[in-house]
């Protein structure tokens, strides 16, 4: 079925998981990152939601910040220190591949469409990380899984990005405002819009840039029979999903 499907990234609308499974029928989940839930939560998640919900979820930080991050700190999780160089960059360690292991178990129990892999700004594009990418992902397994992967660090050019997910089977995530997306001949595009103020995710849309962003980087690929997801992560992230489903319903798509 031909569909664009829109939301947040996390839950937020006033009122909890229930009203925002009234609201929208997708959701990035953005606690995973942190920490993984236990497999009998995330079980939990997928039955209070509808059966045509979908879920999708960032990677566990293990896989792609190494532990001297902040956002380590953040979640709480200390690593001991003959263990720090083995986690994060996409290394092909057994720690990286366990924390894949454990981030798909979870995808699996929510039966979600992607998991999305966000690379840290410091994850350039030099050969030592080309290689981990490419050994990381040719190894794990994603039981039919979409993996998504957003890069950070402007080294990625477009050729680039485009052969590497070409070759590993990776669907490009891109705010489209601010670049294009490499794999636009995957049956699946994947936006996630950060706003265009001069402070990252601080930012309300206006009806043009709507209307831009359905005609210009959402009609063309519906139209070429793909799913698309847009997924809102700015501060009015919920009234700015809400206008677009608005306009985009006005523009004569018709919504599942």
């Amino acid at each position: 079925m031909l569909s664009l499907k829109v939301g947040c990234c996390g839950w937020a609308v006033k009122g909890g998981m229930e009203a925002y499974f009234k609201t929208f029928k997708v959701i990035e989940l953005q606690s995973t990152f942190y920490k993984l839930p236990r497999i009998e939560t995330a079980i939990n998640w997928r039955r209070k939601a509808p059966d045509t919900f979908e879920y999708t979820l960032k990677c566990w930080q293990a896989c792609t910040h190494p532990a001297t991050s902040p956002t380590w700190r953040k979640a709480g999780i200390r690593v001991p220190s003959d263990k720090t160089d083995k986690y994060g960059l996409l290394k092909p360690t057994k720690e990286n591949f366990e924390a894949w292991e454990r981030t798909i178990e979870v995808a699996k129990a929510l039966r979600a469409v992607a998991v999305i892999v966000q690379l840290p700004p410091a994850f350039d594009s030099k050969e030592a990380n080309l290689d981990n990418a490419y050994r990381f992902f040719k190894s794990v397994k994603r039981d039919d899984i979409n993996v998504v992967i957003e890069f950070r660090n402007r080294s990625w050019t477009l050729e680039l990005v485009s052969s590497l997910c070409q070759r590993l089977n990776l669907i490009h995530a891109v705010d489209p405002f601010k670049e294009a997306t490499a794999t636009k001949n995957s049956p699946l595009i994947y936006y996630r819009l950060h706003g265009l103020g001069r402070r990252m995710y601080v930012y309300d849309y206006n009806d043009e840039e709507h209307i831009r962003l359905y005609r210009e980087y959402v009609k063309p690929y519906v139209d070429r029979g793909k799913d698309v997801y847009v997924l809102f992560n700015n501060t009015n992230m919920v009234e700015d999903a809400k206008r677009f489903m608005e306009i985009a319903g006005t523009e004569n798509l018709n919504l599942p």
